[in-house]
């Protein structure tokens, strides 16, 4: 069963994307996009010089799953947040998930040594 249903949505074949493009392919405000890049910090535009965002295509891919878990789904921000972050995990091998969480106890252990 598929996650998210944005497959529906056409996200033209580019490079960038500007905040209005996306707004108008996600169907939210340019408000709410910029609401979710503070609570949703996987969602990190480039700036150009004169501080404008660009979105690249994973980040309307992630807008949308987010809209949809927080619309369809009906989950929390915090709740879209913690299955956002244990995605990291899909697709690994046992081996690779105890690596990292090794790393991460390690980089626990020495800030609390500190």
């Amino acid at each position: 069963m598929q996650d998210y249903s944005h497959s529906e949505i056409k996200i033209p074949d580019k490079l960038y994307f500007k905040i209005g493009e996306v707004s108008e392919i996600a169907g939210v405000p340019s408000s709410v996009i910029r609401f979710w890049e503070t609570e949703f910090t996987k969602i990190n535009p480039k700036r150009t010089s004169s501080g404008q965002r660009n979105y690249k295509k994973s980040d309307v891919e992630l807008i949308l799953r987010i809209k949809h878990l927080l619309y369809d789904k009906k989950f929390t921000i915090q709740g879209a947040r913690q299955y956002l972050g244990s995605e990291r995990f899909e697709n690994k091998s046992a081996a690779d998930i105890i690596e990292e969480l090794r790393r991460e106890l390690i980089n626990i252990r020495d800030i609390l040594s500190k």
